[in-house]
């Protein structure tokens, strides 16, 4: 019975870390297109002079911090590594940042593309670089608020002594009592619902512009649109990442292996891989992007006069 025994719990071992290695391997790959995508955002000025794409360079960095934080953050889970609990709020303030800021940087996203088609003699005034560089300040404000009001709760409830204990960092250790957790869901769903409604009306508007529209402007116009229902899929896909620390606290309720394998499968297609993906399709569907994309991988002559 014995042997049987720690038979299974090697076997148990080997698989959890399977998973592990499986982990780190997508984290390096994902990590290695991003940081290709960024390199091309800074190998033309008509990159980093536009809003468009300083946004989205913006979701870039947000999305490889996300990735070597939650990464840092599941190996010390894993591993049981006690860390101060000071540290373990640094990391969950990164964490909580970017989880927040690639939503609100799609929705800035979609609302430029709203005034790049339906009110262009202001698009020259009003969007350019240093207004970017105030939407994305704005923008970093704006996503650490919820973690702020979660600290907040937690420190309302324990001393600040406890600063000094050495803990196994993880988000539900601040989460004391249920209605903290519902204090937490409301913030997000506000947030959520905000973002939603803010591309559904740059959609709305934009589809009124194209059904008026002829000839070369509504081919561009319809390519704005398909740009919009692009951000509002990525805003998707954002949104169920932010939903499956509540599914999992569900589960665990019910079933403590059930509980670990959808975590690791949360964490893949949740977190993982719309945090290369979602960018990697931005930028292969940008025709200007594209163009620089090739020039850096497979060394393509880049052609300076694409329309942005």
């Amino acid at each position: 019975m014995t042997n049987n025994s720690s038979v299974d719990g090697k076997s148990f071992i080997r698989k959890i870390n399977d998973k592990v290695i499986i982990v780190q391997i997508l984290v390096v790959i994902f990590l290695c297109i991003n940081f290709v995508l960024i390199t091309t955002f800074f190998m033309k000025e008509i990159f980093y002079t536009n809003m468009r794409y300083i946004l989205f360079a913006n979701t870039l960095f947000c999305d490889c911090t996300n990735l070597v934080i939650t990464n840092i953050l599941l190996n010390l889970s894993y591993f049981a590594v006690p860390i101060p609990l000071w540290f373990c709020i640094i990391l969950f303030i990164v964490s909580s940042l970017c989880n927040f800021v690639t939503p609100l940087t799609l929705t800035a996203m979609s609302l430029e593309r709203y005034v790049a088609i339906c009110k262009p003699l202001s698009h020259a005034e009003l969007i350019t670089s240093s207004r970017a560089l105030q939407g994305i300040l704005l923008i970093n404000c704006l996503s650490i608020i919820p973690f702020i009001v979660i600290l907040l709760l937690f420190f309302s409830s324990v001393s600040l002594s406890l600063l000094k204990h050495f803990v196994v960092c993880s988000v539900e250790m601040f989460i004391l009592y249920r209605w903290q957790s519902e204090v937490r869901s409301a913030i997000s769903q506000f947030y959520f619902l905000i973002m939603c409604i803010l591309i559904a009306f740059s959609y709305i508007q934009i589809m009124k512009v194209a059904k008026a529209a002829s000839g070369e402007n509504k081919v561009s116009v319809r390519k704005g649109l398909r740009t919009v229902i692009l951000h509002a899929f990525q805003l998707l896909l954002c949104l169920m990442q932010l939903w499956t620390p509540f599914i999992e606290a569900a589960i665990i309720q019910i079933n403590l292996s059930l509980f670990v394998n959808i975590r690791y499968l949360n964490y893949i297609f949740f977190n993982l891989a719309p945090r290369c993906l979602s960018p990697l399709i931005y930028g292969l569907r940008d025709e200007a992007f594209l163009h620089a994309l090739k020039h850096r991988v497979f060394g393509c002559p880049f052609k300076n006069n694409l329309k942005l």
